[in-house]
This record gives C-alpha cells, structure tokens and sequence, in this order.
C-alpha cells in the first residue's frame, strides 16, 4: 500500500537474555523511547498495534497482553489490537498503524512488539517456533526437509526452522554455485556491522575461519550462520503529515510504502513471496532497486541473507555469491545490508525483530547510525518474514523508507 505517513520516533531495547525482565519491562522501555524520541505524550497515542507472537506461550500472558502492557504505563480507551504473525509480527503492526494513519482514522498511532523467548526449559521456545507451519499436514514439511524425518534434535536442542533452512540452503547452492564459505562471508560481514551496534545480542567480530569452524547445527549451517534465541522489544509512532507539521516534528521518515502478503502457490516460473511483495512495494513507492540506499533483510540464518537480496533484486538471480565476496553489502559497498548485524547477530527476539529493522532504518536515514552510519543513506527497504508454508514463508512485509 501506498503510505503518506512518516515515523516519528522509534525505541528498541538491547536484545538478548533477559531472563530476570518481564514481558512489560522490556515493552515499556520501548515505547518510552520511542515517545521521547517523537517528542509526544502517551495521551497523544490514538491507536496501538501490539505485536506479541511467541511470548504469551512463554509467559503465559494470552490473548490480552497489548492492553495489559499499555495499561501498566497509564494508556487506556484507546484500540489496541493485538498481532500475531509468526517472524512477521511486528512488521504486520507497522503496516497496519501505517495504513490506519494513511487512511485517515488516526492521526497518531504506536506499533510495538515485545518478545520472550528465553526460558530455563529452551524446548518451550522450541516447541512454539515449531507451530509456524501446518500443523495438521506435518507430511508436507518431511517431504520438503528430505529424507525422513528431520534430525533427532529437531525441535529439542535446535529450532526446527534450522532443518527447513538447512533444506533452502541446499537448494539455493545448488542454483547459485553458492559455498560454505559465502555464507560464512556474510556472518563475518554482518558481525563487523553488529559489532558496531550497542543494541546487538552479539558485539564479537568473527572471522570467515571463526564461523566454518562453529559446531555444526543442520546441514551446512555452523552455529554462527543461524539466528538465535532472544528476548526484547522494539517501537514505533507513526503520525499524519499533518499532526507532524502542527507539532512541529522536523527529524521524521517517511513511510513511502508496505506490503504484507501470505503463502501462496506459485505456478511454474513463477516469483517466490519474497520477490512478489517487493515488486509491489517499489511499484507503490515508486522506486527503482537502483536508488535504494540500505536495507535490512531476514537472515534468520546467513543464506536467506543471500537467497533475500536476490529476491527483492539487489542483485541478479545467481548473484547472491559474488554481491556478498564483492563487499558490495558490507558497510562501504553498493548497497549495505544488515548495518544492524542482521538477525544473526543483532538478535531475533520473534516479535520484536520487524520493527527492530525499521528501527536500524530510521537511525539511518536520519543520519543517526554512528559508526555504522551509511554515507548519504536516502531510501532503504526492510524486508521481513514468517512461518513456513509449501516451500516458502507463510507471511511476508517489504517496507519502503526514505529521508
């Protein structure tokens, strides 16, 4: 959809284990900054998307936890809709809170989400992760993973995600000519970028070496090219350009675009989701892949990073290889990707992670990124998805920002 909305002010927490912090605690520290940071009050919100997926599983906080987050902080009256979108999650408040303003119901509105993954049992994040597929055809997932059944410790000590990635990984080096090391560039490149993140789970710089030699999880994948379990929040305030000029709020980004799409079968040659919701996004914005600055994209494990920008075009398909060995993604390339460290090494905290990237975008495009700060950044694209459906994500967001 079209948007002619701008973001206000965004607030993230440092994601990680926060074991000894609550669901709130780490909502509320969000949200504030995201509200000093527009300048407003939280009287001044008229509507909230609440993005929380994988938490209230955890916490056992169900069906209301929007409303009772906001509520500790004094927010009341106001709708708040409650989002659950597997990977997705927060990035569907954001569309969402971006159309209602863009419509014109609202003219202030808050999209946040709040995770908990970590427990002391790691086998409950699991087990909820594991529900992001068709659960009443569980064949249709074995027959796509390969031979038999997923690896015993699927779902156990590794997230059953790692053994679909596994089976994509296998496929795209297949097509692409992709090696382990490529996919080990990319961990590399984006722990310089995470390095370079206060906010990131992991600050540590890894070598291509460090990462090849990581313990094994799922086929090719070494422990440091898959994302891990995380806790955290991440928020927004999107308002009209009209309450933005009455307020006289100058340090905004503008929402050019966002498209939220569901699994589907495509025919013979035809586009993936990924590729199908980014051609929409650019048309809606009107852009070309050319004028786009930075983006962030979900590398829940280091080859979606590559099978992604090939999907939304920055490079030709079978380039995944060479755009990465060129440095053109890394901090100082054509076109940087992941400048937050991605979700390998920023973190994916499920729920929190789309506006986490939207967070990264806005510092960017503001200028704001510090040492990681991509030079002249004008326009920037998040992409972010969910589930497992057929061969390919049950949900997928694009958003197009710019200065």
């Amino acid at each position: 959809m079209k948007h002619n909305v701008a973001i206000a002010g965004v607030g993230m927490t440092r994601f990680g284990k926060h074991l000894e912090r609550s669901l709130s605690s780490l909502a509320h520290e969000a949200i504030a900054n995201a509200l000093a940071d527009a300048g407003i009050d939280a009287k001044d919100i008229q509507a909230a998307w609440a993005g929380t997926a994988a938490a209230p599983l955890i916490t056992g906080q169900t069906l209301i936890a929007g409303q009772a987050i906001l509520r500790r902080m004094g927010i009341g009256r106001i709708p708040v809709i409650n989002v659950e979108n597997a990977c997705a999650t927060s990035a569907t408040a954001f569309h969402e809170a971006c159309t209602s303003v863009s419509l014109g119901v609202h003219d202030v509105a808050l999209a946040f989400g709040a995770e908990k993954l970590f427990h002391e049992d790691k086998s409950k994040a699991y087990a909820v992760i594991a529900g992001a597929i068709d659960t009443e055809r569980p064949d249709e997932l074995l027959q796509f993973v390969g031979e038999g059944e997923p690896g015993t410790d699927s779902g156990k000590s590794r997230s059953l995600f790692m053994d679909i990635y596994a089976r994509l990984t296998s496929d795209y080096s297949r097509n692409s000519g992709a090696t382990a090391r490529h996919y080990a560039q990319v961990s590399a490149k984006n722990s310089v970028h995470g390095s370079l993140n206060p906010l990131a789970q992991f600050r540590d710089v890894l070598s291509v070496d460090d990462v090849l030699a990581a313990p094994r999880i799922a086929g090719p994948l070494t422990l440091t090219m898959c994302s891990p379990l995380g806790d955290g929040a991440a928020a927004a305030v999107i308002v009209s350009e009209r309450f933005a000029r009455q307020r006289g709020i100058v340090a905004t980004v503008k929402v050019r675009s966002t498209q939220l799409a569901s699994a589907f079968d495509p025919e013979e040659g035809e586009a993936g989701i990924t590729a199908w919701t980014a051609r929409r996004a650019y048309e809606d914005a009107a852009i070309a892949v050319e004028d786009i600055s930075c983006a962030e994209v979900h590398d829940a494990t280091s080859p979606a990073e590559l099978i992604c920008c090939e999907a939304l075009g920055f490079c030709e398909t079978g380039g995944g290889p060479e755009f990465v060995a060129s440095g053109a993604s890394a901090l100082g390339g054509r076109l940087p990707v992941n400048t937050s460290g991605g979700l390998v090494r920023k973190g994916h905290p499920i729920s929190a992670t789309g506006l986490g990237q939207i967070h990264e975008l806005t510092q960017q495009l503001r200028g704001r990124a510090g040492s990681r700060q991509v030079h002249g950044a004008k326009l920037a694209v998040a992409e972010n998805g969910g589930g497992f459906l057929g061969r390919d994500a049950a949900a997928v967001v694009v958003a197009v920002l710019s200065r």
